[in-house]
């Protein structure tokens, strides 16, 4: 099954709930896409604020579902990847104000699901 969803700023988004998801992501899986950018807007965001020296960010994110529907998410575990010389308090700082401050996608989630992070170092 595919469908596409239009956004109220016009931009559309092909979903794919069939098994392979070969034609986009999953409804369950746009969601945490969702939450793996709102989270790094945050993040890029607090660290340029702060002067860090940022060189890339990728976020990703696993999740466990509820095994009865409706299949809600009841944890995640996002693996944030910082590169650059950007401080280990900075990033951590970041990501903690993201995660319990800004990032409404975040708290949206938590509502239901136990969110967890780590975080890795990279000085590309």
């Amino acid at each position: 099954m595919e469908f596409d969803g239009l956004s109220e700023s016009g931009h559309t988004i092909a979903f794919d709930a069939g098994a392979a998801h070969a034609n986009g992501p999953s409804p369950m899986e746009a969601v945490l896409l969702a939450l793996c950018s709102c989270t790094s807007v945050d993040v890029v965001s607090i660290l340029q604020k702060k002067r860090e020296p940022l060189t890339s960010l990728t976020v990703s994110a696993t999740a466990e579902q509820s095994a009865a529907p409706p299949r809600v998410f009841t944890r995640i575990k996002l693996i944030y990847r910082i590169g650059g010389a950007v401080s280990k308090k900075a990033a951590e700082d970041a990501v903690s104000l993201s995660k319990n401050k800004y990032c409404s996608v975040s708290k949206m989630l938590e509502k239901a699901a136990k969110i967890d992070y780590a975080i890795e170092y990279s000085n590309d």
